[in-house]
C-alpha cells in the first residue's frame, strides 16, 4: 500500500527569524542581561526588514526570552534553544482564540460590576492608570504597565473575589497577547481610548455601556492572531 503524501507546512518567516535570533544568540555566547545589537543592525545581519524582524523579537519577549525596552533595544533574559522556541510559539498561537474568549466572559462582566460597585478610591485607580499608561506612550513605551494596571483596576472595583481569582489564573496568558497586542503600530494609543471608553462608562455607573466597551476593546485587541498570518 503505497502511502498517502502530505502537505509540506511552510514555516511563516518570523518563525524562521526566531531560529536565526536563537542561533545568533547561542553562537555570540550571549548571556543574560546581554543586549542583542539594534534593530537597524540585526535586520541587515539577518537580511530581513525591521518589521519581520520586530514582530519576532515579540514573540521571544512573550516567551520571556528577551525584554524590548524603550532606548535599550532587546535585552537577553534567559538562553533559549531553537526547539522549544518554535514548540512555545506554536502553542502560544494555538491558544490565543481561547485566551480571547476567556476575556470575553470574565472581563465584560467585570466591567459591569465594577461601574455598579466602584468605589471613589476605586475610580481614582482606574484613573490612575489610565494615565500611567498615558505617560508611557508619551515616552515612546508601548503603555504596558499601565495596561495591566487599569484591567487590574477594573477587577478589584468589581469586588467579585471568584471572578477575580479567574483572572489571576489566566493572568500569565493574558499578558502574552498583552504584549503582542501592543506592539503592533498604533495599538497603544487605541488601546488607551479604549480604556477611557470604559472609564467614563465606569465613572457614570452604567453598567450596560461599561460591558458595551469592554467587549468592543476586547475585540479590537483580539487581532493579535494576525501576527501570526503575516509574513
Amino acid at each position: 500500500m503505497v502511502e498517502q503524501l502530505r502537505p509540506v507546512t511552510r514555516p511563516r518567516l518570523y518563525e524562521v527569524i526566531v531560529e536565526q535570533l536563537c542561533v545568533y544568540i547561542a553562537d555570540n555566547e550571549m548571556e543574560p542581561g546581554d543586549r542583542l545589537p539594534a534593530e537597524r543592525e540585526l535586520a541587515a545581519k539577518l537580511g530581513v526588514s525591521r518589521a519581520s524582524l520586530s514582530q519576532a523579537l515579540v514573540a521571544l519577549e512573550v516567551q520571556g526570552v528577551v525584554s524590548v525596552r524603550h532606548g535599550d533595544g532587546a535585552i537577553l533574559i534567559r538562553r533559549p534553544t531553537e526547539e522549544r522556541a518554535i514548540k512555545a510559539l506554536r502553542e502560544h498561537a494555538d491558544r490565543i482564540p481561547d485566551i480571547i474568549e476567556a476575556r470575553e466572559a470574565l472581563e465584560v462582566k467585570l466591567a459591569g460590576l465594577a461601574a455598579l460597585r466602584r468605589s471613589e478610591p476605586e475610580m481614582a485607580a482606574i484613573d490612575a492608570a489610565i494615565a500611567k499608561m498615558e505617560q508611557e506612550i508619551a515616552a515612546g513605551e508601548r503603555g504596558v504597565v499601565g495596561d495591566e494596571m487599569f484591567h487590574e483596576a477594573i477587577t478589584t472595583a468589581a469586588h467579585s473575589s471568584l471572578l477575580a481569582k479567574l483572572m489571576h489564573e489566566i493572568s500569565g496568558l493574558v499578558r502574552e497577547t498583552r504584549i503582542e497586542s501592543l506592539s503592533q503600530q498604533d495599538r497603544p494609543r487605541a488601546s488607551l481610548e479604549g480604556h477611557r471608553r470604559i472609564a467614563e462608562a465606569v465613572r457614570r455607573q452604567d453598567a450596560d455601556e461599561a460591558a458595551r466597551a469592554m467587549a468592543d476593546h476586547i475585540m479590537m485587541v483580539s487581532d493579535v492572531a494576525l501576527l501570526r498570518v503575516a509574513d
